[in-house]
């Protein structure tokens, strides 16, 4: 013991082992959270590439003994093989003619707003601020009943055109804050230098603000895709046949009681409507936090 305590090296090699000890433990438990939250995603994947039979006969857990891709092809082309005849690929590119253009025009849009008040301050600025804040936590629930009676006065009812409306107007809230609150932090100076130089408004905005906003258009990007792929409640209510999202069509499958129920199929379906949000978020995830944080020195 006399010797530990006047031998420092010794001391420090204890130290260290036990920094190395606890590093390890804490990989070790990451790894555990890990591999039980992928756990869902494991099976899913296993399961749209096993039989029906093997299904019913193998573990959950197990790896398919004979891999077959004819669920993933009865949940994209619909073969009718089972409980549905119609797949998911029309649905697909439905959500595809809703989201794509839902997302550029209320990033767009949301652009502007935040550039207007975060450097053309006008009377009753904040007040408008405040309550497009005020409607990013109103519930989908409660614009339901109003938002299909505006739909129908503008003969938009049931069509894509009406959903791309619907996701615009209710998405403004959110992209105006996100670009406003980056906007803050660009110095006003640029602002008053291209007046004096002569830029107008649009000018100012396409030559100055939009090339220094790709951190907040990425944010604002995933962001509304994200919350446009997924949503249910509008689809289901503001669509109708042919119009319909794929997560309408995705819920057909799943919540079908008619004949044999066919799990890798709706395992295979479930996959293929998560994968274009799994596939922006690969692609275009290390921004997100950059661009949350990129407006948070001031504002």
């Amino acid at each position: 013991m006399t010797d530990f305590i006047s031998n420092p090296d010794a001391k420090h090699k204890s130290g260290k082992a036990t920094k190395i000890a606890l590093r390890w433990f804490l990989l070790l438990l990451l790894l555990i959270f890990a591999l039980y939250y992928l756990m869902p995603l494991f099976v899913m994947v296993t399961t749209s590439l096993k039989s029906l039979e093997e299904i019913r006969t193998g573990s959950l857990v197990a790896l398919p003994r004979e891999v077959t891709f004819d669920a993933w092809k009865t949940a994209w082309s619909g073969a009718c093989t089972g409980i549905q005849c119609q797949g998911l690929q029309p649905y697909f590119w439905n959500s595809i003619l809703i989201a794509v253009p839902a997302v550029f025009l209320s990033t767009l849009f949301g652009a502007m707003n935040g550039y207007i008040i975060a450097h053309w301050k006008f009377k009753g600025a904040n007040l408008i601020f405040s309550m497009m804040l005020f409607g990013c936590f109103i519930p989908f629930q409660v614009v339901i009943l109003p938002m299909a009676r505006v739909l129908g006065m503008m003969g938009l009812a049931g069509s894509i055109q009406g959903l791309i409306f619907v996701h615009v107007i209710y998405g403004l809230g959110f992209t105006t804050l996100f670009f406003r609150n980056y906007y803050v932090s660009i110095p006003g100076e640029l602002v008053k230098a291209a007046k004096v130089d002569g830029a107008g408004f649009f000018r100012i905005f396409w030559s100055i603000f939009l090339p220094l906003s790709l951190p907040i258009i990425v944010v604002t990007v995933i962001w509304q895709f994200t919350q446009i792929w997924n949503d249910f409640l509008f689809g289901v209510s503001f669509s109708q046949a042919g119009t319909q999202p794929i997560t309408v069509a995705l819920n057909n499958i799943v919540n079908s009681t008619t004949g044999v129920k066919e799990y890798n199929v709706d395992m295979a379906a479930a996959i293929i409507a998560a994968l274009p949000t799994l596939f922006v978020y690969v692609v275009a995830g290390k921004y997100f936090i950059r661009g949350l944080t990129a407006g948070s020195v001031k504002g």
